[in-house]
């Protein structure tokens, strides 16, 4: 066994003291600086006490006594789509399942506050946001009609982004968008707004068909009218043009030129006045 002449120590004590003295060294210089990618933010903390946060980039800290916890200020989504609805009820009590969509981002600065009341992002999401999007579409539903809901869903979505933006802006989140994906009604109901629709389509074809039919009908007034003005107007110019001349004429320009080849006894020939 090989000893140091001067300690009189074995040599492999040095050697293993050399590799811990080594691998301190580099617990210190990797422990000690890290990055943050863009779209985070770094809670740091000592002794498990927030100390400040830290932006994205290279960071340094103290090894062991220091960590970086790192969250997720890009917009993330909370999702209740049609397999897991909002369940909710509208003004006129009928049951209606919303399907929600919500984006929303951390508040960067306030990340710090949300780890030490939290701890990890998805318990904030699950205790804080989720319960705040159900509240809300549920308050906000029952403030418009079930025919409502179908017709003002646009106004039902900015109500929803407003009251969640005042809900949560107080809890380091902002709200960047509310997207109202479906509605779905009872059975029962669902079938009487088809048969509510269907009737008021019928409905309006009937009257289509009547302003229609009072259309031909006044037409053909209006064309008898005509007609019979035309009339009134033909028997004033007979009669002011002289009555028997005027048929004698006309019916001189519709014979066709032949004398009949039979005639009653002590008649004249139609229409030809030969005294003239």
């Amino acid at each position: 066994m090989y000893k140091n002449i001067e300690t009189g120590e074995p040599k492999w004590v040095k050697i293993i003291a050399h590799g811990v003295l080594g691998l301190i060294a580099l617990v210190f210089i990797f422990g000690s600086f890290g990055t943050i990618d863009a779209g985070e933010r770094g809670v740091h903390t000592r002794f498990s006490q927030v100390v400040g946060v830290k932006e994205s980039g290279l960071y340094f800290k103290l090894p062991i006594i220091d960590s970086i916890r790192k969250f997720n200020v890009k917009t993330q989504v909370v999702v209740y789509e049609r397999e897991n609805p909002l369940a909710a009820a509208s003004k006129d009590l009928q049951d209606v399942q919303v399907a929600t969509v919500v984006n929303y981002h951390l508040d960067p600065v306030s990340v710090g506050s949300i780890y030490s009341l939290y701890g990890r992002e998805d318990v904030f999401e699950e205790n804080v946001i989720r319960p705040a999007v159900r509240d809300v579409v549920k308050a906000t539903a029952s403030q418009y009609t079930a025919e409502e809901l179908v017709t003002h869903r646009p106004q039902f979505t900015e109500t929803t982004l407003a009251k969640l933006n005042e809900r949560l802006s107080d809890n380091f989140v902002v709200v960047e968008q509310v997207n109202i994906t479906n509605f779905q009604f009872s059975e029962s109901f669902t079938h009487a707004i088809e048969a509510k629709v269907t009737a008021e389509q019928n409905a309006l074809a009937a009257k289509n068909k009547l302003e229609q039919i009072k259309f031909e009908a006044q037409q053909t007034i209006e064309k008898a009218k005509a007609d019979a003005e035309a009339i009134r107007i033909q028997a004033q110019a007979i009669t002011q043009q002289g009555g028997e001349e005027f048929v004698n004429l006309k019916a001189v320009e519709k014979w066709n030129g032949v004398l009949p080849t039979q005639m009653i006894p002590s008649s004249a020939v139609p229409f030809i006045n030969l005294t003239r």
